[in-house]
């Protein structure tokens, strides 16, 4: 009767294990399409970076550990995680850079986007944004001079 019970205890866990793995398959594959569907939709190629990126990583991350759960592996369980660390780590530092040099070469935005922040910040011939331009902050508040910087009266 022992061994029976044990029997039905392993088959049920081995039945909710194959469960997260159809879940986190399915997870993955939606987001995957949720990404698909932002780069689609979306109005300009800064706002596309952004679908592809955050749904892209996240559905990466669902797969890869749907995958690590299926083979049920120290081994591979490590793997999964280190390359799910290493997209979290990487995917906003590209998309960052991506959306930097895009704006440097002066891809256009949407019309309809309410703020450019940047706008007067960059210097075509050095290449560098100028900072005096974003010290009244991201609300257009008035800031304080940088220190080193006195106000002139």
């Amino acid at each position: 009767m022992m061994d029976f019970l044990i029997l039905l205890r392993d088959h049920w866990l081995s039945l909710i294990a194959d469960a997260l793995v159809i879940l986190l398959m399915v997870s993955g594959t939606l987001l995957f399409l949720l990404a698909a569907v932002g780069i689609v939709r979306m109005r300009d190629v800064y706002t596309r970076m952004q679908a592809a990126s955050k749904a892209g990583s996240l559905g990466v991350a669902c797969m890869v550990m749907a995958v690590a759960m299926y083979f049920k592996s120290l081994n591979v369980a490590v793997e999964a995680t280190l390359v799910v660390l290493f997209i979290f780590l990487t995917t906003p530092i590209a998309t960052h850079l991506i959306a930097r040099a895009g704006y440097f070469v002066r891809v256009p935005i949407w019309e309809r986007t309410a703020r450019d922040e940047l706008e007067g910040c960059y210097d075509a011939e050095s290449h560098t944004l100028q900072s005096e331009h974003l010290d009244q902050g991201a609300a257009g508040i008035d800031a304080p001079p940088p220190p080193g910087k006195a106000e002139s009266q």
